[in-house]
């Protein structure tokens, strides 16, 4: 593994640090480019919760892609980014007002509303500036996905959106003010989805959605299905771009857009996951009763997902090519659950060893904290080393 990584490089810098692919990164967004392109009516945005790294989100920027954003502190990210404010849309549950201002100062494409008294304030806040905003209503479409509980978005148990039986009335509640207008119906069912046949199901809830629309003569110009594809966590080497034909392909076929309605897409993980990894030096090799540990220098502080989710990722001694052995892969942090493996397989692992932690490109630096007062981990792509 060493000829993936510019290990020589990496030796003078401060572990832990994120390192990140920016050739995988451009040829993941190429590929979503091709697929995407290939449907006149598909509009692509990146989830950027996935990762705001600046120099990951100017290449983003640079693919042609909008920006999905679930923070006035991402907005500005992705305005100081390039990104043009046509292309960004704002999404998220509890929208504070000065995000809400962020985004009608910036003319942003739409507001994602997710309740009847968001689209309120949002009126409200709009009539002060005379603007008017346009929104698009999320929807909980009550859809299961196969991934995590934890990040699974589109049940009727889940905080997130308008339940189906209100669509129509807060559809005409947009109609009786004057500072929103309604563009568009947004939909998201979850994260880290591999069975298109989450995706088919939410096709079908939104064919049945917009069968009840018609007969009301109601049209919408904007369906936004959200993002929710996964990566392949076991095999970064071998699969290390999405099936995005795949993707599209089942929006294409299974949904019925009407005359003129653009189909908009928020992929974040799918964009950025594989192309980045966190890279961590081994501090020592302790010989439990039962087991040994590989103990790093980064923590669950610096990549969270782990002990959050239970999430895999494929770790690799990077300095080592003698033969294997066993290790639990652990952490600094004065906490049990700072571990990222347990009783895997790694080349022979010694004092100053480095080990990556791949797919760490989506929901990794971005989740970062100072617990135990440590610092963030630093960013470096491979444009800069």
């Amino acid at each position: 593994m060493k000829g993936t990584f510019p290990v020589e490089r990496f030796a003078s810098l401060r572990t832990p640090f994120y390192y990140y692919n920016m050739d995988l990164l451009r040829a993941t967004l190429d590929a979503i480019n091709a697929e995407a392109r290939k449907h006149e009516a598909f509009v692509v945005h990146y989830a950027v919760k996935a990762n705001a790294n600046p120099q990951v989100l100017r290449a983003i920027r640079q693919a042609g892609l909008g920006a999905d954003c679930v923070s006035g502190g991402e907005i500005e990210a992705c305005v100081r980014a390039g990104f043009p404010s046509s292309k960004i849309v704002y999404a998220g549950v509890g929208k504070s007002d000065w995000e809400i201002n962020i985004g009608l100062d910036n003319d942003i494409f739409c507001f994602n509303v997710e309740s009847i008294p968001e689209l309120e304030v949002i009126n409200e806040l709009a009539a002060a500036k005379g603007k008017v905003a346009r929104v698009a209503f999320r929807l909980n479409p009550n859809v299961g996905a196969h991934t995590h509980a934890n990040i699974t978005t589109g049940l009727a148990e889940n905080k997130f959106g308008i339940a189906m039986s209100d669509m129509e009335t807060v559809i005409a509640e947009a109609g009786k003010l004057s500072n929103v207008k309604f563009v568009g119906l947004h939909f998201h069912i979850g994260s880290q989805i591999l069975d298109m046949g989450d995706f088919q199901a939410l096709c079908n809830r939104i064919n049945d959605l917009q069968d009840q629309l018609d007969r009301h003569y109601i049209h919408v110009e904007h369906i936004n299905v959200g993002g929710g594809l996964g990566v392949d966590y076991q095999h970064p080497n071998r699969l290390s771009i999405p099936d995005f034909k795949a993707y599209f392909d089942t929006y294409a076929r299974r949904l019925k857009l009407r005359p003129g309605q653009t189909l908009h897409f928020e992929l974040g993980r799918a964009v950025v996951a594989q192309c980045g990894s966190l890279i961590t030096r081994t501090l020592y090799i302790k010989k439990g009763a039962v087991k040994k540990f590989c103990i790093v220098d980064a923590g669950f502080t610096d990549l969270i997902r782990p002990a959050l989710y239970q999430a895999y990722h494929k770790i690799e001694n990077i300095s080592s090519d003698e033969p294997t052995d066993t290790y639990d892969v652990v952490g600094p942090i004065c906490e049990s659950t700072d571990v990222f493996a347990k009783q895997i397989d790694l080349n022979q692992a010694h004092r100053g060893d480095l080990i990556a932690i791949r797919s760490a490109g989506a929901y990794g630096e971005i989740m970062a904290s100072q617990y135990n007062c440590r610092p963030l981990p630093k960013g470096y792509t491979s444009d800069e080393l």
